[in-house]
């Protein structure tokens, strides 16, 4: 009999599971899968403590399914990419594997560890199997006319549409049992050796059941009133599901298939489209990490952008981590981000243009902290998203485009409901002061427990825009 390995990381679902499809394909094959956690690449990699948390939530539930259908999760901790490498080679020694399936990922350390490990098993009599599963189109099959990457999202997008109207990706059902099966499950998933922090399960229920039960409901109605809500932090008009998506609870596939059946034009500039172009901006920052390897490095797609100098500002830096900016839309925004480790998608736009453009600090600083608080932190979406906002990306806004911050929550939380769900101390300010509420207090002998402005905006802007025109010019 032959064994066939799924070695899993960022895809802990049974359903559309490509690799674990493929190893099952086989109805006489003995299947196994394996995990194995690597705290000290997390810890240089910045994972948050709550993505570590939901990660083995979802892998306990995900063992059970895997154990009723016939096929063992087995659970090894080492330090890093290094050690697994080895520890992978002994043990498709000592089981006897005779073939590999994994799903590929697109980060350059991951890939680089990939390789790796093909080599050391195929150089042992094991064939390697590696599948595009995170992704609805494979990183370089949707391209140019001259056959290169698209730098910009708006006709990669159309591209992209294109090739999905030839023909949709398929979606693989879960495995069906194996032969005398369930199992008894042997060796439980033990806590991690790496800082976990509890996750709100009324926001981020773990299992694929709750995943596939929010994304049924979401494309049911709620995408059809995304386009007018997804703006707007005080409404649940966001899909909440890209925590499933950063660890491959879900696949993008059953998003792009759920919505077609819901919303059979969705492809076709319909309503729903503009969630489905969401998942496309995730295919495109991908895309973009495979073909242009050092944005992983953490470094600007635009050269010139190599010559801002930076603030530091250790002060500064803290104060926007922590909501004590005295701007009340940002407050707001990083206090929901450091308690749900999560954060609205206007906000996190938002927060990241008051960093690096009111307070002129490095954006890698903010993509850092991102990732060290973020459940659905994932590198090419992070990385893309700061690189926006920073103007030193591929398709980014104009380095003298410059979000107001007190406009912005004006217009995106008019009536501050937001705010005050997370800014309790301005729970008293009035609707129309509550965007300026050290203007309200001063003007209303008040006082309020809420810092004043670290940095006017005007000024801030002002100094920004000499500091990108003096990088340019000496560029």
């Amino acid at each position: 009999m032959t064994t066939h390995l799924v070695w899993l990381r960022n895809d802990l679902r049974i359903n559309d599971n490509m690799a674990l499809a493929a190893a099952c394909r086989d109805s006489n094959a003995n299947v196994m899968a394996l995990f194995i956690a690597t705290p000290q690449q997390w810890q240089q990699h910045h994972m948050a403590p709550k993505q570590a948390a939901f990660i083995q939530q979802n892998l306990r539930l995900l063992q059970a399914s895997l154990a009723e259908r016939g096929i063992p999760l087995h659970y090894h901790q080492c330090d890093d990419f290094a050690a697994s490498i080895d520890f992978l080679s002994e043990f498709c020694h000592q089981q006897h594997v005779d073939a590999l399936y994994y799903n590929y990922q697109y980060e350059i350390n991951e890939r680089e560890r990939d390789a790796q490990a093909e080599k050391r098993l195929d150089a042992q009599g094991v064939i390697c199997q590696g599948f595009d599963d995170s992704l609805l189109l494979p990183p370089g099959s949707v391209q140019t006319g001259s056959n290169t990457m698209f730098k910009v999202f708006t006709p990669f997008s159309k591209a992209f549409v294109r090739r999905l109207h030839q023909g949709l990706p398929e979606c693989y059902h879960a495995p069906k049992a194996r032969p005398n099966a369930p199992i008894r499950i042997e060796q439980h998933i033990p806590a991690f050796d790496y800082p976990c922090e509890d996750v709100d399960e009324s926001w981020f229920p773990a299992g694929e059941e709750a995943a596939l039960k929010q994304l049924r409901h979401f494309a049911k109605q709620a995408v059809q009133h995304y386009p007018d809500q997804r703006d707007l932090p005080a409404i649940d008009g966001t899909s909440r599901l890209s925590a499933y998506l950063a660890i491959g609870v879900l696949s993008p596939r059953q998003c792009l298939h759920r919505v077609l059946k819901e919303h059979p034009d969705a492809l076709n500039e319909g309503k729903a489209f503009t969630w489905l172009n969401e998942l496309i901006w995730r295919e495109f920052y991908r895309h973009l990490m495979v073909a242009f390897p050092a944005l992983c490095k953490h470094q600007p797609f635009v050269d010139w952008t190599r010559n801002v100098n930076w603030q530091k500002n250790d002060h500064h830096l803290a104060a926007w981590q922590q909501g004590k900016t005295g701007y009340p839309i940002v407050d707001a925004a990083m206090r929901q981000l450091n308690t749900l480790g999560w954060m609205h998608n206007r906000l996190r736009m938002i927060t990241a243009s008051f960093l690096v453009k009111d307070l002129l600090i490095d954006w890698r600083e903010g993509e850092r902290y991102f990732m060290q608080q973020l459940i659905d932190g994932d590198l090419a979406a992070n990385n893309g998203g700061w690189q926006w906002a920073a103007s030193t990306g591929t398709d980014a806004a104009p380095y003298f485009r410059i979000f107001n911050p007190t406009t912005q929550g004006e217009r995106f939380d008019k009536q501050g409901d937001f705010i005050r769900q997370w800014l309790p101390e301005l729970r008293s300010v009035p609707d129309s002061d509550i965007h300026q509420p050290q203007v309200w207090a001063q003007k209303n002998n008040k006082k309020l427990d809420y810092p004043a402005p670290i940095v006017e905006h005007k000024d801030a802007r002002k100094k920004t825009l000499d500091a990108f025109e003096r990088a340019r010019s000496a560029a």
